[in-house]
């Protein structure tokens, strides 16, 4: 009997769960799962996740004493939620869960290892060691320094919004655990700036950047795990099979349980030692000159940090209006 897509892929690449919904974790039962803000703010907006918010609220805001603002228990709160959901997600997964420094801090190395560092103790008295967390951060220059630090505490990070080989060339030279290339961003770059509605997969941006990074860690020995991340579609995915890890949103998860057929090896560590590849050494000058000289990564890693500073705000947001309504409802009881 033919196996599934899902079955194959899973014989050759670690796959991983992209989302904060627990009950899609608990269906496709992956290795690993990541988060990002923006899931966190979609699954904390699901009622069946409201007690998980709720308990996380009414904790931070005992913690904090009574003379606190609003403002500083909802900031206890945010990043105490990642983690609750981490936790949750944690005793579902064999592996690990990535979970993410907040974004505005993305160019500032000390404030990310500080933060980092509180994500990990929170972690610790949870009773969940560092082998079993990947500290997400994205790609800036000020973020691989930051994880470099991090790495040589044993803290393992996972690099983010990553689009050019420059970054991916910088994470492997600095240690990174593991590396998260965004393959559907990329090809949406390339779909707005040049008109067309679709690539081939094959010939997919995304799909032909990941390939690369891939072909360079494995030519020359790098420790570094790539992990394909953010999939428009299923030939994305399909087109990356062999490589080390990709996290994948529930909906295409389905689709790939779906789907009967062959699924052939793209990427294979075997076939990377004839390629004529040209190492690349990285200090602060090269990466500031080939990102300014790469306008898909430019964009793409700024936008992204915006996209996910945006989803934060909306989260505290939600997370000011529902701690008002519990201090209402005690209000209320008494």
């Amino acid at each position: 009997m033919s196996k599934t897509l899902l079955e194959q892929l899973r014989q050759m690449t670690v796959v991983v769960a992209d989302t904060g919904d627990i009950q899609a974790i608990e269906k496709f039962k992956p290795q690993d799962a990541t988060t990002n803000p923006s899931l966190i703010t979609a699954a904390a907006q699901m009622p069946e996740y409201q007690e998980i918010v709720d308990q996380t609220l009414l904790q931070a805001k005992k913690d904090a004493g009574a003379g606190a603002s609003q403002a500083q228990v909802v900031s206890l709160a945010f990043d105490r939620l990642a983690v609750a959901f981490g936790l949750k997600i944690l005793q579902i997964i064999p592996g690990r869960v990535s979970t993410e420094v907040d974004a505005r801090l993305s160019y500032d190395t000390e404030a990310t290892v500080t933060k980092a560092r509180e994500l990990i103790a929170q972690y610790k008295a949870a009773g969940i060691g560092p082998e079993r967390v990947l500290i997400k951060i994205a790609s800036t220059w000020e973020g691989i320094r930051a994880a470099e630090i991090l790495e040589k505490e044993g803290i393992h990070c996972n690099l983010t919004l990553l689009f050019g080989l420059h970054q991916a060339i910088a994470c492997a030279e600095a240690g990174i655990t593991l590396i998260s290339p965004f393959v559907g961003r990329i090809l949406d770059w390339y779909k707005k700036d040049t008109g067309r509605d679709s690539y081939p997969s094959a010939e997919d941006p995304g799909v032909l950047s990941v390939t690369k990074i891939y072909n360079y860690y494995k030519k020359f020995g790098y420790k570094t795990e790539v992990m394909g991340a953010s999939f428009r579609n299923v030939g994305e995915i399909t087109e990356l099979a062999g490589c080390d890890l990709l996290t994948i949103s529930p909906s295409l998860l389905a689709e790939l349980q779906a789907t009967i057929g062959e699924l052939p090896r793209k990427l294979d560590p075997a076939k990377v030692a004839d390629l004529e590849v040209e190492k690349i050494s990285i200090d602060k000058a090269t990466f500031d000159q080939l990102h300014a000289a790469d306008r898909m990564a430019t964009d793409k890693l700024s936008e992204g940090i915006q996209g996910f500073t945006k989803a934060l705000e909306e989260l505290e947001k939600l997370l000011a209006q529902r701690l008002t309504r519990l201090e209402e409802e005690v209000v209320v009881s008494h």
